[in-house]
């Protein structure tokens, strides 16, 4: 079994986001304690991943320091998408059971590649959607932590091209203090203008405003 051993990120928790992920990884690990096997195998958001391989990943984010992510590359010649295929396969286990009990044992982990700290709530929450969306599952988040996650990506092209799908436009949340850029508006809840900034076009219809076709063509060709 991969060692999950959380390792302490002491010092890099800036405005106390662990707590935050905890949180939501717990919410997760909820709303998954009653699917069926049908629904463990429906398709995510995430491009090709059933619902049940996005927990997997989700698992292995939690479980790989920067010394083991490295080695991971290595190993894979430096094709990320290798590297990710190789850890999700660690942590899917034998059963949808065994893919949560996984996941349920690295909710309190503080483990996590070399990303920021925010960047592990913005992956836990999209992928969190990527599962819950497809399945019909509704989670309201809290306004403050979708709006840090939201906050994030616009200024961000880390792991994904937010900030460069979104140049040029003006993003105003309906339920929240989120605001950014300048532009034709799209305005929606800040849980869909975050899925929109990560590419998940299925949030699209949720949005209003002038710029909602250019981030539809922008989703499409990314």
């Amino acid at each position: 079994m991969t060692d999950s051993t959380p390792v302490v990120d002491a010092g890099r928790d800036a405005g106390g986001i662990w707590p935050l992920i905890r949180a939501e990884r717990a919410a997760l690990a909820a709303d998954l304690s009653c699917l069926s096997d049908d629904q463990w195998e429906a398709p995510s958001l995430c491009s090709e991943l059933t619902v049940r391989e996005v927990l997997a990943h989700l698992t292995a984010g939690a479980s790989l320091d920067p010394v083991r992510w490295m080695a991971g590359v290595i190993r894979c010649r430096f094709d990320f998408d290798r590297q990710v295929a190789l850890r999700l396969a660690e942590q899917l286990g034998d059963s949808p059971a065994g893919t949560l009990e996984r996941f349920r044992s690295v909710v309190p982990s503080t483990t996590k590649p070399p990303l920021p700290v925010v960047a592990m709530l913005g992956e836990t929450i999209v992928h969190s959607e990527d599962i819950r969306r497809p399945l019909g599952i509704r989670r309201d988040y809290p306004i403050g932590t979708v709006t840090r996650v939201a906050d994030h990506y616009r200024d961000s092209d880390l792991v994904v091209p937010a900030r460069k799908r979104i140049r040029g436009l003006r993003l105003a949340a309906s339920d929240g203090p989120f605001r950014a850029g300048a532009g034709p508006l799209v305005s929606g809840t800040t849980t869909a203008l975050v899925m929109a900034m990560t590419g998940r076009a299925a949030y699209l219809g949720d949005l209003e405003g002038d710029g909602v076709g250019i981030l539809r063509e922008r989703c499409a060709t990314a």
